[in-house]
């Protein structure tokens, strides 16, 4: 299954902005700005806070209303407070320098554990599972799960599969490989299981 993913994605992977130059502080504001917002709407936002706010140092230089100013028509605003608070933290306690330690990073404001796991993943390597709104869909179907999602239940079954499942030498790779096939294919909504690369290992 894991092989199939990868060369699935390999070959369809959406080309996006965050992903063309891999920086753990690129990859941390893409991911809080990913949260309850869609992939077309982040990409405008993600390029203009990369001009105004390029790196950690920055972003802790800058006061909190031009923070917030950029962020303005994204919603949810504790998102952009939290952004700010933890890059002032990283660079007054840690050199300016993204921990890459998934522990470390959720005790930072704004950062679960889902969060840690794709930033630990995506811009380290470092094997660390990760569960976004598109993974518990694609985990929940191809093992079956009829318990509701959010439930505490189903979360500890589908952290428990996540980590089972989780490619060791490309685990960015493969979270963002599960990320993209429910975005495109393992949809909420009509689902095109006759096109999905591990339609055999789903139940």
């Amino acid at each position: 299954m894991q092989k199939k993913l990868l060369d699935w994605f390999d070959r369809n992977k959406r080309t996006l902005p965050w992903r063309t130059t891999r920086t753990p502080y690129r990859t941390w504001i893409s991911e809080i700005m990913l949260q309850q917002t869609r992939v077309e709407t982040v990409i405008p936002y993600f390029l203009r806070w990369m001009e105004l706010f390029p790196d950690v140092a920055t972003l802790a230089a800058s006061d909190e209303q031009s923070v917030l100013k950029c962020w303005e028509g994204l919603g949810y605003y504790h998102r952009a407070r939290a952004l700010h608070q933890t890059a002032i933290i990283i660079n007054q306690t840690m050199g300016c320098v993204f921990p890459s330690d998934p522990k470390v990073m959720q005790k930072l404001p704004g950062i679960g554990r889902y969060t840690a796991g794709a930033i630990a993943s995506i811009a380290f390597g470092i094997r660390a599972a990760a569960l976004d709104g598109n993974i518990r869909r694609v985990y929940s179907r191809t093992a079956d799960i009829s318990l509701p999602l959010r439930s505490s239940e189903c979360e500890k079954i589908l952290w428990q599969i996540a980590d089972e499942l989780l490619d060791p030498d490309r685990p960015g790779d493969y979270n963002e490989a599960l990320m993209d096939l429910g975005n495109a294919i393992c949809t909420s909504l009509n689902p095109h299981c006759e096109s999905c690369p591990i339609k055999p290992f789903c139940h």
